[in-house]
């Protein structure tokens, strides 16, 4: 085994050195971040950003990509490096992401690369939620084993691209999360599930940067619309993780035409004890569109672990109109919505639909 920098820190896990992380290769370690301003600016959607950071201790590769709106236009940069073994370097190319204080404040540097340069700071507004254990088999396999968790907070900062720098808006918002464990990552496996030779997988979830707090939302479900993973949980500001208040809700949504885009939501929720200021009814309609591709989600290159040599960089720009949503790599979304109802704010509603899904009468691919 190979020691590193982080066997000086009392985190081992395993009697192994920190370089190995079980014996799955499929294990990985990232950090998401995205933001958009606030309700009371544009609120179009035009400066919204996200980022997503990952580490593959198995593969012995690190990927980071950056990706942000700018009117029609979705601009990306991806990075993927060989990293050594070494987990505690948390910089891939010109992506770099600096720990100020555990669980509540963390600092994103993106180095002038192909024209995209930025630099922002996360501050949260409340201790992060821990999401129930992903734990889902496919057939015989273990498809997903992670733990994730995610809080919302406030950004401070600026992104550039091609020169044409951006302040971030005062009051601009949004939702980091940190997960890890086990997901399908790197090289797709190409050994068949019986019985499953096309699973099915749904996915909704919901951020919400509210008046006094933060809601959260998600759901994970089979294609009956039965679900394996979902939970609804309050943070209000300042809350540590003893006043967090979880509970249930339901997510009623619509598609638009021809596509597995949602158009908005109607969100239920059943938060007791969580006081007055939670909110148990709220209606999402979205601004904007992004598209998680750019940030290696489902990307048909850029997806997340695959081994691009000691170091690739590289940018792409999408026309965000033309689009198909029927490519499978444009079907993960993230859409912007402004929030109303029992509380007002702006969130982000994300979702994935691949195969079956017969609550919203999707059948086959």
């Amino acid at each position: 085994m190979v020691l590193t920098r982080a066997d000086d820190f009392p985190v081992h896990q395993t009697p192994e050195p920190i370089a190995c992380a079980g014996t799955d290769r499929n294990f990985y370690d990232r950090y998401f971040f995205n933001g958009y301003a606030p309700a009371n600016e544009k609120g179009d959607g035009s400066g919204f950003f996200a980022l997503a950071f990952g580490v593959y201790p198995q593969l012995d590769v690190a990927d980071a990509h950056f990706s942000f709106v700018r009117g029609d236009k979705q601009y990306s940069l991806h990075a993927s490096a060989e990293m050594n073994r070494e987990r505690l370097s948390l910089k891939v190319g010109p992506i770099a992401i600096e720990i100020i204080e555990p669980l509540h404040q963390l600092r994103v540097t993106i180095d002038e690369s192909e024209g995209i340069a930025g630099e922002f700071t996360f501050t949260a507004r409340a201790a992060p939620i821990e999401e129930p254990r992903f734990m889902h088999r496919v057939g015989a396999r273990a498809f997903m084993d992670y733990t994730r968790m995610t809080q919302n907070g406030h950004y401070t900062g600026w992104i550039s691209v091609d020169g044409e720098r951006q302040d971030m808006a005062e009051g601009t918002c949004g939702t980091r999360d940190r997960s890890w464990g086990v997901r399908p990552v790197g090289s797709r496996d190409p050994q068949p599930i019986p019985g499953h030779m096309m699973p099915a997988f749904f996915w909704q979830w919901t951020p919400l940067n509210l008046e006094g707090g933060s809601l959260f939302f998600h759901i994970n479900a089979d294609e009956n619309g039965n679900p394996w993973n979902t939970r609804a949980a309050w943070a209000a500001d300042g809350a540590g993780i003893e006043d967090i208040v979880e509970g249930r809700g339901t997510l009623d949504s619509t598609l638009a035409h021809g596509t597995r885009w949602p158009t908005g939501g109607e969100l239920a929720l059943d938060l007791p004890h969580a006081g007055e200021r939670a909110p148990a009814r709220l209606t999402l309609e979205p601004v904007a569109r992004f598209q998680m591709k750019g940030l290696g989600y489902t990307h048909p290159v850029w997806g997340h672990g695959v081994h691009h040599g000691p170091l690739k960089v590289e940018r792409e720009d999408y026309d965000l109109a033309s689009l198909d949503p029927a490519q499978l790599d444009n079907r993960h979304v993230q859409m912007l919505c402004k929030v109303d109802g029992d509380a007002q704010g702006m969130g982000v509603f994300e979702q994935l639909v691949l195969g079956a899904y017969r609550p919203l009468g999707l059948e086959g691919i």
